[in-house]
This record gives C-alpha cells, structure tokens and sequence, in this order.
C-alpha cells in the first residue's frame, strides 16, 4: 500500500509537472514575437546566407524574434540607420564600423561572418597582374572612396612598386566583371565567394591579387560584421542574446550543410542563380569560421591594427577605442 501511495503521488507530481511545461510553452507560442529588423549591406548573397536558414529554419520564432530582412537604398548608411535605432541590427564591414565610431555613431559589431577578408584585385588573366606590382601603368575601376587608393598606395609599395603609376577611375556600382570583360578597367576590387566564383561560371579567365595574401602590407580585417546599436545592447541585452544566438545557429549549420543552406538561400530568394550559390555557398562556408573557436568570434588585436592602419594613412582622425566597437557576449558558448 505504502509503496502504491509513493508511486501515485510520485504520477501525481510528475503530471503537474507536465501539465505546467505544457502551459509554458502554449504561453510561450501564445505570446506575440517581437518585430526585429535586419538591414543588409548589399543584395542578399552567400554573405547572409546563415541569416535566412535561421529564418527558414524556424530559429528566430523559437527564440520569439520575427526577424524582417531588408536591403539599403542607394547612399544609405547601415551603420548611421542601425545607430539611429531604425533598423535593429545590420551588415557592416570593419572599416566602416572604424569610420562610424570615430564620427560618434553608436554602433558595436556582435559577431564576424568571415574571419578572414576574403576580397582581392581582379583582372583578366590576358593582363598578367599576378601581384600588386604589376598594377604600375594599368585602370583600377572602383567607388571613389579614399580606402581604395589608400589600400592599392599601401599593396604597390610594399610589392616594391609605384603608387603614381597607377590610374584609379571611378566606376560606382555596377557589374564589375563585365567592365572588366570590356575593358573598360584593367583591375576592380571584387568579393571572390562571390565575384570569383561567378566569373567561372561566366567562363571568365580572371587573375585575383588576394588581400589575405598581402596581411603584412594592410592588416587583415573582418569584412561583413553583424552590428547593433549601443541603446538596444544597454536596454535590450536579452534581445540581442536571442538573435545572436539563432543567428550563430544558421551559420553553424551552413557550415555543416552548404548544398542545404545554399537551398534555403535559392528559396528565399529566388532572383539568384542556384548554381552561382550553390558553388559559392561551397567555397563560402568553411571560412565563416575557418580556424576560430566558434562562428562570429571577434579579436582585439585585429580592430586595432586596422584602426591603427587607417589613422596611419590619414584616414580616420583620432585613435579608435577597439574594444568599445565589437563584443562577443552574446555569441553562444564555443562547443
């Protein structure tokens, strides 16, 4: 009898129990998600590829995020919307966050999507540019920005070449490779998980000068960062956990599964061309965290030494206070 009686309050006990998760979770589904917007730094691609499985794969919901994915307009600012607080988070790159801070825009990066900087300088191989030398007598086509010129002066002299010799015409934005095809410019400035990879498809013989190759000439950097603003970190710090964390999630499983998450990527966004995500997504996906000991990982030293760099070059005015711009609390737990 005695042993009957422990054993049904030991049901009994076990029964509330379950009755009381159950209502968590009808409480939990029940509860309205909380509008979080996302801006991107360009058209979707391969870049933000861990954001939209995360959105596909249910992640943010469980999280109670409904996440809202929209791109910039032409000359729009991600980082002064994101500081401004009309977008929650957003696409970056480290250079621009540099820029932002020194200029008083409250903005702090919370995770790396790349852990190395995966652009270069593209030519057609009939060019024979095979490093930063042989960029004496040619047309560099890029945006007009000062980091350009900075950048190729910083490449040139290290290689032993001459900066003057070079001829930058601005092309703003546009199909690079095909005015590369043309020859309309002899080098451009391309993303190679993306450009690099779309140039074979298009059959395009290209030569690419790697910046990653050249770290001892300008320091290496993170190029995209997901960034929020210092208000939502200070108020919303439990928001910013959640969406970092779903986020790390859809990254994580990019990692693991590119052919699946380049799917997602079609699906979401069915305007690209699956063979140029799939390919991408499969050159892509082992660099979201290549050596680091979890996805998103941020490091002092590599802040600094950019910031450090570009106050060299004349330009950003003041020294940048690097560990104030990016933090890594919000990431989950290395596994």
């Amino acid at each position: 009898m005695e042993r009957r009686m422990a054993t049904m309050a030991v049901v009994a006990i076990a029964t509330v129990l379950g009755v009381a998760g159950l209502a968590s979770r009808v409480t939990a589904a029940a509860r309205p998600a909380e509008r979080v917007t996302v801006m991107l730094e360009w058209s979707p691609n391969t870049n933000h590829t861990g954001l939209y499985v995360a959105l596909d794969k249910g992640w943010y919901r469980d999280q109670g995020l409904d996440v809202q994915i929209v791109e910039p307009g032409e000359g729009v600012s991600v980082e002064s919307v994101v500081g401004a607080g009309r977008a929650d988070f957003g696409f970056s790159a480290q250079e621009f966050m540099t820029y932002a801070r020194l200029q008083g825009v409250p903005v702090v990066s919370v995770a790396a999507v790349l852990q190395h900087n995966t652009s270069g300088f593209a030519s057609m191989a009939g060019a024979r540019i095979r490093r930063p030398k042989d960029f004496e007598g040619k047309r560099y086509g890029g945006f007009g920005l000062p980091i350009e010129r900075a950048v190729l002066s910083s490449l040139m002299r290290c290689d032993g070449g001459d900066p003057e010799k070079l001829q930058l015409v601005s092309i703003g934005v546009g199909d690079l490779l095909s005015h590369l095809e043309r020859g309309n410019v002899d080098l451009a400035w391309i993303f190679y998980g993306w450009q690099g990879i779309e140039a074979k498809l298009r059959g395009l013989d290209i030569d690419v000068v790697m910046m990653d190759r050249y770290a001892g000439c300008v320091p290496d950097y993170y190029t995209p960062v997901i960034i929020t603003s210092e208000s939502l970190i200070r108020q919303r710090p439990e928001l910013v956990r959640r969406f970092v964390e779903a986020t790390a999630r859809g990254y994580a499983w990019s990692i693991e599964h590119p052919d699946e998450a380049a799917g997602i990527l079609v699906r979401r966004v069915p305007e690209l061309d699956p063979r140029l995500v799939r390919e991408s997504q499969r050159w892509l996906s082992p660099r979201y965290r290549a050596e680091a000991p979890r996805w998103g990982e941020q490091k002092l030293e590599v802040w600094q030494r950019l910031a450090d760099w570009l106050l060299e070059h004349g330009l950003v005015k003041g020294r940048l206070d690097a560990a104030s711009a990016f933090t890594n609390r919000f990431l989950p737990a290395p596994r």
